[in-house]
């Protein structure tokens, strides 16, 4: 069967260093970090006590009050992305056929936040069952792309992707095949995430996951840095419209770019570990290209997933120089977890939307906080340190990789006719 071609019509972001796209990708270019003491919680007695919290926030801009108190912060979040996005969109729910316009999301813990809160409530209680009537519809991962449906009255696919990390790139990557295949022609797509809480928190200290440099958080997410010491924590959502060409031409859509392949692989090799060659890595974006009927050579920047842990850096880095060989010096690499931190779930939608703003504004966002170079990184990388640069950017690709060893990686092209 012949594929139809998708393209990106709507964005929504929710960040720790912008509430909108425009002032998301205003920090980007710019540098911002969103790092911060937590405010969230009482972090005093946390080995790490500050993320990269979203701020000034508050869902009843985006739900009614009474609404708002019976779903999680994750939920919050994707309403407020996604209301963004669908403005963004142009789409007139009210003249589309909404059976044919879907929801797939991803995350990779979901309602972590209410899970907490009742458990304790009933743990430091008298033994009494008193939970929530809400518990279980506020904490589930598949009810954001649920409440996202009711509130637009969306009838097609409708679902949640579960990976780790790699949850809403997969969730985007699903989406793309539904319409590709002709089973939708519009799927709101992306991902969320609200972790920074005891639990959140204290479960990747124990991992010795996160960075601890209390003393300076700004500086704390140093991807590819000598001295980068673990992760800096994220919240937030992203939301990403895909839409057959032919549709979007059909309503006269803006268009920012097409999605032209994904590749999924695993690690086989550790729980949270990545291969220490990159295996996984480099299989993923063989896998990518391939989807893309694409060469190594058509590649012009890679938003990695370049979290800032010791031997995830060194991994990445080696499976692009594998796979990519000297066209791997051509290349913009960057990480912009430097300034938003990890997102986990959420982090492949918020990425690819760095990585289609790059292609929209021909400006590739910088990897900040680089200090000292490291000895095990080939130095004729470009890791575009410190300061955005400005190139054509044809195609770029999206990488996220996740705990249980599962990697997606999604590729995006400059629109053409």
């Amino acid at each position: 069967m012949e594929l139809k071609r998708v393209v990106v019509t709507g964005l929504g972001a929710l960040t720790p260093i912008g509430n909108t796209v425009p002032k998301f990708w205003d920090g980007l270019v710019n540098g911002v970090s969103g790092a911060a003491p937590i405010t969230h919680f009482d972090a005093e007695k946390f080995k790490t006590k500050f993320a990269c919290e979203v701020k000034d926030f508050d869902p009843t801009d985006f739900m009614d009050r009474k609404e708002a108190r019976k779903v999680d912060p994750f939920v919050h979040y994707a309403m407020a992305s996604t209301h963004e996005a669908v403005l963004d969109s142009g789409l007139d729910f009210q003249h589309l056929d909404t059976q044919r316009i879907g929801v797939i999301w991803g995350s990779g813990i979901g309602g972590l936040k209410t899970f907490l809160d009742e458990v304790s409530n009933f743990a430091n209680g008298d033994g009494t069952p008193r939970f929530n009537p809400f518990f279980i519809p506020k904490m589930i991962l598949d009810i954001a792309p649920g409440h996202i449906s009711i509130k637009y009255g969306l009838r097609g696919p409708n679902f949640s992707t579960v990976s780790a990390c790699a949850s809403s790139t997969n969730a985007l990557i699903d989406a793309c095949q539904y319409i590709r295949t002709g089973f939708a022609d519009v799927i709101i797509s992306g991902g969320s995430e609200a972790i920074i809480n005891e639990a959140g928190i204290g479960g990747f200290n124990a991992m010795h996951a996160l960075s601890t440099r209390n003393d300076d958080p700004a500086t704390a997410s140093r991807p590819f840095d000598k001295d980068r010491d673990g992760f800096v924590a994220g919240e937030g959502s992203g939301t990403i419209i895909l839409e057959s060409l032919e549709h979007a031409k059909a309503r006269g859509a803006k268009i920012y770019a097409e999605i032209v392949g994904g590749g999924m692989s695993a690690d086989a090799n550790h729980i949270t570990a990545p291969h220490p060659e990159g295996l996984g890595a480099k299989l993923v974006m063989t896998n990518a290209l391939k989807d893309a009927n694409l060469s190594v050579d058509d590649i012009d920047y890679i938003n990695v997933h370049g979290t800032s842990t010791p031997l995830g850096d060194i991994s990445e880095s080696k499976a692009i120089l594998d796979l990519f060989g000297s066209h791997a010096y051509e290349l913009n690499i960057s990480s912009t977890k430097s300034m938003t931190g990890h997102l986990l779930g959420a982090a492949g939608a918020v990425e690819s939307i760095a990585s289609i703003l790059a292609i929209k504004n021909d400006t590739v966002p910088p990897t900040i906080n680089h200090f000292t170079d490291d000895p095990q990184l080939d130095p004729k990388l470009n890791f575009t340190f410190n300061k955005a640069q400005q190139r054509k950017v044809q195609y770029a690709m999206s990488n996220t990789f996740g705990f249980g060893g599962h990697n997606a990686s999604v590729v995006f092209k400059k629109y053409e006719e």
